[in-house]
């Protein structure tokens, strides 16, 4: 081999080995997005301990532990994360991005959004906040970044989209979440509590849950939106719960098999049970008075039949909830009702829902 290849191979590795940490370190466009959002938002996520105490077969106490995630949403400390979280806990535990421990206490709650704030009493050097976001722009295909503690492990990125928006999910008490956002950004158990963030770092939504028939991510999950977020958290800091009116009865949706069965209006929401005391027991409405069984289904009836309220029909007990909670304290609402095979309007006062309901 002559002098002039060698010098021309020789100049080729140098100059290959010049270039080669910058080979090394390109990133794309999309990867220093994802870097950047994850290195901004992971120190406002931490991790949340749920210690609860049951007992055994001798009534001995057994301390159980569940794990979530949380963001860290002002400087007084205060932590966003899932009702379903911290539900039932005797001790709250949240370790932050730099290893240090802190006893939480609990703020507020809202079980109908499966929403919870938390606080730690930790110096305000050590707190970096996630910006609130707005979820009321978001578009399906949008990119979406879930940053939380699945099965432990800490501070954990993952990325997707939004796949639908507008879902619908019952909490734990049976209320329906509405403005739900779906996404395929993996969520695993740990990840609920934390946060769902835009492509600037700001959160547009809560992880909540996953649907899966295994326990674990199969690119469906869910997440409460921002805006609803932001609805909700102001008042359980300053009150500690959110204050919605009602009724005060329990109620039976009539489909068209039940009306069927029941010889009933195929439309409107059979009342099972009326609470001592409420708005509706004071107003004179009435619960069912005998229970029939079909099939495995056990109905109340006897009760009155909600048609409309304020003139507006109702066919579900999802919108009722949903048109009284657009509704004031000490408002009053016209209730029509089907008593007995006669139509009547009755006029409520709505009072203040218990915080037990």
């Amino acid at each position: 081999m002559n002098k002039k290849v060698w010098i021309t191979i020789v100049w080729a590795l140098s100059l290959l080995l010049c270039n080669y940490p910058t080979m090394v370190q390109a990133l794309s466009q999309e990867e220093d997005v994802n870097i950047k959002v994850y290195e901004g938002s992971s120190p406002g996520v931490v991790n949340i301990i749920n210690t609860a105490v049951s007992y055994d077969f001798f009534f001995n106490p057994v301390p159980e532990g569940g794990t979530g995630s949380g963001s860290i949403i002002d400087k007084k400390g205060d932590i966003l994360t899932n009702y379903h979280v911290v539900e039932g806990a005797q001790r709250l535990d949240v370790t932050l991005s730099d290893g240090t421990k802190w006893e939480a206490k609990i703020i507020g709650v809202d079980p109908s959004n499966d929403l919870a704030v938390i606080r730690i009493d930790a110096p305000q050097g050590k707190l970096k906040i996630i910006p609130l976001g707005d979820s009321g722009g978001l578009k399906v295909g949008q990119k979406v970044l879930a940053i939380g503690n699945p099965f432990g492990l800490e501070r954990t990125l993952t990325i997707g989209i939004v796949s639908s928006l507008g879902r619908t999910m019952r909490a734990t008490n049976g209320r329906l979440m509405r403005e739900i956002i779906q996404t395929d950004a993996a969520i695993n158990p740990g990840n609920s509590g934390g946060p769902l963030l835009d492509s600037d770092g700001k959160m547009i939504g809560v992880t909540s849950a996953i649907f899966s028939p295994v326990g674990a991510n199969v690119g469906i999950g869910f997440a409460v939106s921002v805006n609803v977020v932001k609805k909700v958290v102001p008042k359980l800091i300053e009150k500690g719960r959110v204050i919605r009116p009602w009724l005060g009865i329990t109620g039976q949706d009539i489909g068209p098999d039940l009306a069927k069965l029941l010889k009933l209006p195929s439309e409107g929401i059979l009342i099972a049970e009326v609470v001592n005391g409420s708005p509706a027991d004071k107003a004179g409405i009435r619960g069912g008075k005998r229970v029939v069984s079909i099939g495995n289904l056990q109905v109340a009836t006897g009760g009155d039949i909600i048609l409309a309220i304020n003139g507006k029909p109702v066919k579900t007990m999802d919108e009722l909830t949903e048109d009284l909670e657009s509704k004031g304290i000490g408002q009053s609402v016209d209730i029509d009702l089907l008593r007995d095979g006669k139509k009547k309007t009755v006029k409520i006062v709505l009072s203040e829902m218990p915080a037990a309901q």
